[in-house]
């Protein structure tokens, strides 16, 4: 499967990560008609080869012809009205929100309300659905990353202002329990290094590790500073991770990477545990479960179990160690072969349904209405969510599987 690694050098934003992608050969047209679809007005895209510490990269200027500031809620709306493909509209929405979510906690504000400053303008979309639909336009499958490099601590630079790095930034990390390369003396007095919009896109698209892979390209990406000590540099490694399939051509793809985190409860409310599942799954668990047991003295107790990517393994373990009575955690890796699947939508005779589709060998092999959309149209239309749920299977079936 072709995947791209990103090193962060010298630090990681928005732009930068999009000048990797173009050095690696995403041809700028092609990036300019993919953002053509989000119908932004005057927004021109210029590239240029320049040098950091002697490090040869691309530097990306985007350049608007208005400033208007848009809510969270407004540049959302944007990118899924547009004509990009789904997988690039979900998997930028997934940036965005996870952005909003970053500031909100920052702010202490809903997103209807919250008030943006740099990160309300059309540069924001153009950063975040910008990469997104290089990797698509690259047919990049996977995404690993290095940990991230924040800088040096440092002072407010402004009365009133934030010290490096950026709150939304560091929310990003801790939301994702992500890693960061320590505080060395060559940051000292450079300021920011990765912008939350950077923060933003590793943190909710890559995986923290480097895979085994064969390397058949580099792109590099040029920040805007240019100190002596670093190169304020990204650098992308394009290249092909080994299938780790079955010998079955029809079956699903092992997954490599995978801890098994368990617990034994007997002292534990039900709401306890609803909450910590709550938690896990935030944070980015592949899935939760519970299982009855029978513990000393025949007390009836809980197996909490918990599946998350290795890179969450530590941060989901403090989790359950804070949030049950649990005084232990065991923790084993654990191989999983898991199915292709994709979220479209499809238009009933009440309203538009998402629909998950499972593949195995390139086929849609099944078809599940999500069951929040039926339930809001039941509402709506004050059909039974049986029959709502039957029309939007039907209606998937006959796309997709008929």
């Amino acid at each position: 499967m072709k995947a791209a690694y990103i090193q962060s050098i010298g630090g990681a934003s928005g732009d930068m990560l999009l000048g990797a992608l173009l050095d690696l050969g995403l041809p700028l047209d092609a990036l300019r008609e993919g953002l053509a679809s989000l119908g932004i007005v005057g927004c021109q895209l210029s590239t240029s080869q320049e040098t950091r510490c002697e490090v040869r990269g691309a530097k990306l200027s985007v350049t608007l012809d208005e400033s208007e500031r848009f809510t969270p809620r407004e540049l959302n709306d944007v990118v899924a009205a547009s004509t990009l493909p789904e997988k690039v509209k979900s998997s930028s929405l997934r940036v965005l929100n996870n952005l909003w979510q970053a500031e909100c906690r920052v702010h202490g504000e809903e997103p209807d309300v919250l008030e943006l400053e740099e990160l309300g303008t059309a540069d924001t979309l153009v950063d975040v659905v910008g990469f997104v639909y290089g990797l698509h336009h690259l047919e990049v499958s996977e995404v690993y990353s290095a940990p991230l490099v924040l800088g040096a601590a440092s002072p407010p630079r402004w009365p009133g202002g934030y010290s490096n790095p950026a709150p939304a930034t560091l929310e990003l990390v801790a939301m994702a329990g992500a890693p960061v390369t320590p505080e060395l003396p060559i940051h000292q007095g450079i300021g920011e290094l990765t912008t939350p919009t950077g923060a933003a896109i590793i943190t909710t698209l890559a995986t923290f590790e480097r895979p085994a892979m064969s390397v058949d390209a580099i792109g590099v990406g040029l920040g805007g500073k240019n100190p002596e000590a670093f190169p304020n540099v990204v650098r992308i490694w394009l290249g092909e991770t080994s299938n780790q399939a079955s010998s079955d051509p029809g079956f699903a793809d092992k997954q490599l990477g995978i801890v098994l985190l368990e617990t034994n409860l007997d002292d534990v409310t039900g709401e306890v545990l609803g909450y910590a599942q709550e938690r896990l799954f935030s944070l980015g668990a592949l899935d939760v479960w519970h299982t009855p047991i029978q513990m000393k003295k025949n007390r009836p107790g809980i197996i909490l179990s918990a599946l998350v990517p290795k890179h969450l393994e530590s941060v989901a373990a403090k989790v359950i160690l804070r949030e049950t009575p649990t005084l232990g955690v065991r923790s084993r890796p654990v191989e999983r072969y898991a199915a292709e699947r994709k979220t479209v939508q499809v238009e009933t005779a009440l309203g538009p349904v998402r629909i998950k589709l499972k593949y195995l060998s390139g086929a849609v092999v099944a078809a599940a209405p999500e069951f929040e959309d039926c339930r809001l149209l039941a509402l709506e239309s004050g059909q039974p969510l049986q029959d709502v749920y039957r029309l939007a299977e039907a209606r998937a079936w006959e796309e997709y599987l008929a």
